[in-house]
């Protein structure tokens, strides 16, 4: 479908001859002398490299329809996580190398939305902060209470993080999905 550069918005989708990208940023630039033109900054969906692009203004480019689908995480298969389409009942098999960072955040059970184009996965949306258990964690030394103080943790999901002093195995923490950082106990 084709969009023309004067309709641009912050998280449309474009298929450009470079591959699939995502508007992050765009403005409309119109100098005193010559023709207006549309300044982009935009974000590889499959790489994510961010690259700046500059198009004539009344363009033409064309926009890729994703396809959004509520999923939940079922198992891990091996290499591939099983996924359920929350609405259809269809399980689908995913490539661990197809979910980005997600796997670190993953535990069965949890929902997740998969963007797809066409029959290819581009993206995962997670929740803004999960909560994992953490697995293995050093104890915190009695006296040792230096405001700010972190050790590295392992949560169940196989992800190291920072957490403060005072958190031990087996106790829930909420992680920010999108830095994962600790954000507090759950």
């Amino acid at each position: 479908m084709a969009v023309s550069t004067n309709d641009l918005r912050n998280g449309m989708s474009l298929d450009l001859p470079e591959g699939l990208f995502n508007v992050v940023e765009f403005q409309h630039v119109k100098p005193g002398k010559g023709g207006a033109f549309v300044r982009t900054k935009l974000k590889n969906q499959r790489t994510g490299a961010v690259i700046e692009r500059t198009f004539r203004a009344d363009e033409k480019l064309d926009q890729a329809i994703i396809d959004k689908r509520a999923m939940q995480f079922l198992y891990r298969d091996g290499s591939e996580y099983v996924f359920m389409d929350t609405t259809s009942y269809d399980q689908l098999q995913v490539d661990t190398s197809q979910l980005g960072d997600a796997p670190s955040f993953l535990k069965e059970g949890d929902d997740a939305v998969l963007q797809f184009y066409g029959s290819e996965i581009v993206g995962v949306d997670l929740p803004a902060a999960v909560e994992l258990s953490v697995a293995e964690t050093e104890p915190g030394i009695q006296g040792d209470r230096v405001s700010g103080a972190r050790k590295p943790a392992t949560l169940e999901t196989g992800l190291v993080i920072q957490v403060p002093l005072f958190v031990g195995p087996g106790e829930k923490v909420k992680v920010d999905t999108r830095s994962g950082e600790y954000l507090t106990r759950a």
